[in-house]
Parts: C-alpha cells; sequence; structure tokens
C-alpha cells in the first residue's frame, strides 16, 4: 500500500509541475508577444465639459472610450481620430494604471488618424516596436491588442484575411488600403495594434463589420507604413501636408462625369504658383446657365486608374512632396500625359 501511494503521489507532482510547461512553440511565441507589446497599449477615455444652466455649474460628463499605443519616449500616443472626435478632453492610462490628461497634436481626419500627447516620465513610457506593412501576404498571422473600457489588456489572434480593402466609414468617406483579419476587434479596441508573429505593429485598430456590434470575423486595420507617413508630419507640423498635384476638385462633378460615361477627375481650379499651372492644366468653366465646359480630365497617375479623389489621393499619399507624377489626361478628344511636380497642401 505504502509503495502504490507513493506512486499516485509521484503521478500528481508530475501532472501539477507539468502543467505550466505543456505549451506548445506556438502557445509561448503568443505569450511572449502579448507581454512584450501590452506595456505599450493604452486606455483612453474622453469626456466634454457641459453647464448646468440652471445653477452655471460646469463639469465633464463622459462621452467615450478606446484604445492607443505609445509611439515615442517623448509621450506621442497614437490613436483612431474616431476615438477622441467631438470631445473636450482626453485622459491616456498607462500600464502601471496612472492616468495622465493628454493635449491634441494633431489629426488626419481621412484617414481616421490622431496624435496625442502626455507629459510621463520616460520610465514610465515603452513605445511599441514597428514593422512595416509594405510585404503583408493574406494567411499570415494576425495579433489584436486592445484596452478596451480600460478593463484591462485584450489580444485575439487570426490571419491576415484581406489586403487593400476599400471601406466605408461613418462619415461617408473610404478607408482605402485597409488590411482585413478575423482577428476579432470588439468595440474599445479601436486605436490599438494589429502585429505580426515577430510582434511589430503592421496596422492600427481600426473598426468592425457587424450588424450586432461585436465581431464577426470583419475587423480593418490601417497599414502602419500609411500610419508612419502621417504621425511624422502630424507630430511636426500638428497637421497632416499632403502631396499634392495643385488641383481643386470636387467628387460630385466626378459622379456627374461618370454618369456620362466618364470616369476619372475633373480639374475645377488650379493653385497658384503650382506645376499644374505652369504645364498649363485647364480647369473647367461653369456658366451661368448651367452648362459646364469641361477642361482637362484625370484618368490615371503613374499608370494607375483614376476614378475618384480617393483613387488619386491614395497614389499621391505613396509619394514625397517634390516628386513627380505623370498624368494621362483626357483634353477633348485627346489623350496627353504631363509629368507634373508635387507640392505640399494642407489635409
Amino acid at each position: 500500500m505504502k509503495i502504490l501511494a507513493k506512486f499516485f503521489i509521484l503521478i500528481l507532482a508530475f501532472t501539477f509541475s507539468s502543467c505550466g510547461s505543456n505549451l506548445t512553440k506556438s502557445e509561448k511565441r503568443d505569450i511572449s508577444i502579448f507581454n512584450n507589446s501590452k506595456d505599450s497599449v493604452v486606455y483612453i477615455s474622453t469626456s466634454n465639459r457641459v453647464v448646468d444652466y440652471n445653477t452655471l455649474t460646469r463639469y465633464n460628463v463622459p462621452k467615450g472610450s478606446g484604445s492607443g499605443f505609445i509611439w515615442d519616449k517623448k509621450g506621442h500616443i497614437v490613436t483612431n481620430y474616431h476615438v477622441i472626435n467631438g470631445a473636450n478632453s482626453a485622459t491616456v492610462k498607462l500600464h502601471n494604471g496612472k492616468s495622465y490628461k493628454a493635449s491634441l497634436v494633431g489629426v488626419y481626419k481621412r484617414r481616421d488618424i490622431a496624435v496625442l500627447k502626455i507629459d510621463a516620465p520616460k520610465k514610465e513610457l515603452k513605445p511599441i516596436k514597428l514593422g512595416s506593412s509594405a510585404n503583408l501576404q493574406v494567411g499570415q498571422s494576425a495579433y489584436v491588442i486592445g484596452n478596451p473600457y480600460g478593463l484591462d489588456w485584450t489580444m485575439t489572434k487570426g490571419i491576415v484575411s484581406a489586403l487593400n480593402r476599400k471601406v466605408p466609414t461613418d462619415d461617408g468617406m473610404l478607408l482605402s488600403g485597409a488590411i482585413q483579419t478575423d482577428a476579432a476587434i470588439n468595440p474599445g479596441n479601436s486605436g490599438g495594434v494589429m502585429l505580426n508573429s515577430s510582434g511589430e505593429v503592421i496596422g492600427v485598430n481600426n473598426l468592425i463589420f457587424s450588424p450586432s456590434g461585436g465581431s464577426i470575423g470583419l475587423g480593418f486595420a490601417i497599414p502602419i507604413d500609411l500610419v508612419k507617413r502621417v504621425v511624422t508630419k502630424l507630430i511636426k507640423y500638428g497637421k497632416y501636408i499632403k502631396p499634392s498635384i495643385g488641383i481643386e476638385i470636387d467628387d460630385r462633378i466626378n459622379r456627374y462625369l461618370k454618369s456620362l460615361g466618364i470616369s476619372g477627375v475633373a480639374v475645377l481650379g488650379l493653385v497658384d504658383g503650382s506645376d499644374a499651372q505652369k504645364k498649363g492644366l485647364v480647369p473647367a468653366r461653369f456658366y451661368s446657365d448651367g452648362t459646364i465646359d469641361f477642361g482637362d480630365i484625370i484618368l490615371a497617375a503613374d499608370g494607375k486608374k483614376v476614378e475618384s479623389l480617393e483613387d488619386l489621393d491614395d497614389i499621391l499619399e505613396q509619394k514625397k512632396i517634390g516628386s513627380t507624377v505623370e498624368l494621362k489626361i483626357l483634353r477633348g478628344d485627346k489623350k496627353i500625359t504631363i509629368p507634373i511636380k508635387l507640392i505640399g497642401l494642407d489635409s
């Protein structure tokens, strides 16, 4: 009996000692990714300043919340614009439980990107490791980390389901170039990070498609290479200076063109001193009787088809101010190609 009892004790000891070591290599990697990244993901709460007109008392009321991540040791925090949109103030809660009032550095509404800044000691700030979205492959692993509702961090795992998606946003714009994933991006995770299997950021969590409000395997993220370009300029200038041809555009006119069987972007005006003006691009003319005499219509840029303002912006955002773009233009019944040097314009 003593021998049998010792045998069972040994079995129990082995069982309990091996519980923590029965992790697969994949599981160990997942745990490592989470532990190495979570302290860089923050919780953001926003509020509005309101006035009780009966007592003339001013007080803050909660507005919303979301996630964000630490960009650098200077206290810059990156999140989605929609997380802080319409708020009077924002507070950032770090991994150690400390909260700091945030100031707004700048936003780029079209790409739903915002940069905040907090005055926190450098030792409390752990910038996240940035990767690249340039060579992503459908099928590779994707990890989504957020800090929803300040309850603590969450991580979900999936794959990159598709690339270069065009997704309509709540304000009617198109979020183009989005990364699609089946990893759950639940409410409150907006502004958090999407990581690759090396624990590097490849995207910023943005939105989900869901009739119920919960994740159904259709989540989208903003590619990190785009975020890098935008955030760098927001920090430097306080606004996004985007590459531009130096023309005036209205997508309502482009939609009218499409109804006439012409897909392209109509030139409506020229920026003074721009290369577009110097090269003689021809803007449309509008008459009092409501008729339009179309001038130049942009059909393509650098060999890529252009059918809308979003198409043109997507192409130009890949280029640097001062570089040249080749425009294919319809002028009357002729198609011509004109090289245009890009200028910088406020977004």
